[in-house]
């Protein structure tokens, strides 16, 4: 051993479990950066923006700032829950919202079952493709379409109706039809695209378990019963649950572009209402109470949805 040098340290070795653990790391290093992306982007436009939820405590300034501008406490909420347009936006998200929630959202699962039993591969691929495509359109073209069609003086249906005497048919200006015409615009743009997941769901049944149920002589209705809904139960459930947390989303530019004076009383919902006080009349403030109001109610209903869903046996989304 050299005079110079008394002591010379030994290689670090690395015990078989902290060795596993970083092999591990690396093997997944490639995982890392493909979640990187998503991680990013909700980083960047989800959790960051959530400091922005102090404007509905304070009387935002532009000319003074973000953090210099006046703290008023909970007066921003209590002008909302105070204002008589609070009670018909409520009653319209709702009544809206729940029309999308027991006619729209189990109209995929009936595509996909129905899909499902047609035996002929390229004629379900083909309807599958025609389905999808309307889910490609923005609602202004669907709108625009709409109005086209409908319009109560221009309209080709009315123009119809109306060389073959009977009376205008006045669908975009009747309170009474904007929320059967908002369902079956959903319906229309959104079903197909929607039912992707359950296609999904339906091609992983183990075919054998039909035949097993056609020797044992079930019925079409019993395999649907006994194999297929089962087969789809647990995504049934978790897509109920977070569609449940949207309860007071209703698609903003949807409603925007069919509002109108004349339904204005049944189209108006927190959506248009942030829009028309908040971007218009620069209420920045209000309006942040609006949202977050909005999303507070999403939260509580999710969380007792997942609730509800884990004491009836069911996983639930967490």
């Amino acid at each position: 051993m050299d005079s110079a040098n008394p002591t010379i340290k030994a290689p670090t070795v690395l015990s078989p479990g902290k060795r596993n653990k970083f092999s591990s790391w690396r093997r997944g290093i490639p995982l890392y950066f493909m979640i990187l992306p998503g991680f990013l982007f909700f980083a960047i436009f989800k959790y960051m923006p959530m400091a922005g939820i102090l404007l509905a405590f304070k009387d935002y300034d532009p000319f003074v700032g973000f953090w210099e501008s006046k703290w008023v406490g909970l007066e921003h909420f209590h002008r909302l829950f105070s204002s008589p347009d609070f009670f018909t936006l409520m009653w319209n998200t709702l009544a809206l919202s729940a029309v999308n929630l027991f006619f729209f959202f189990p109209a995929p699962i009936i595509l996909a079952i129905l899909l499902n039993e047609i035996r002929l591969a390229w004629f379900r691929k083909s309807i599958q493709t025609i389905v999808y495509i309307p889910h490609f359109l923005s609602w202004v073209i669907v709108i625009s379409v709409t109005f086209i069609l409908f319009s109560t003086q221009e309209g080709g249906v009315n123009k119809m109706l109306v060389e073959w005497g009977f009376p205008r048919f006045e669908l975009l200006t009747n309170p009474e039809y904007f929320r059967p015409l908002y369902l079956s615009q959903n319906i229309w743009k959104e079903t197909g695209w929607n039912a992707v997941i359950f296609f999904a769901a339906l091609a992983s049944i183990d075919p054998t378990l039909y035949e097993a149920s056609v020797v044992d002589g079930a019925s079409r209705w019993r395999q649907l019963w006994h194999i297929t809904l089962p087969a789809l139960k647990q995504i049934i459930i978790i897509l109920f649950i977070l569609r449940v947390g949207y309860v007071m989303n209703t698609g903003f530019e949807h409603i925007l572009l069919m509002q109108n004076p004349l339904n204005l009383g049944v189209a108006d919902v927190f959506d248009t209402y942030v829009y028309r006080e908040g971007i218009l009349q620069g209420q920045f403030s209000f309006t942040t109470a609006v949202g977050l109001f909005k999303s507070v109610i999403g939260l509580i209903l999710i969380v007792l949805a997942n609730r509800v869903a884990k004491k009836m046996g069911e996983e639930g989304v967490y």
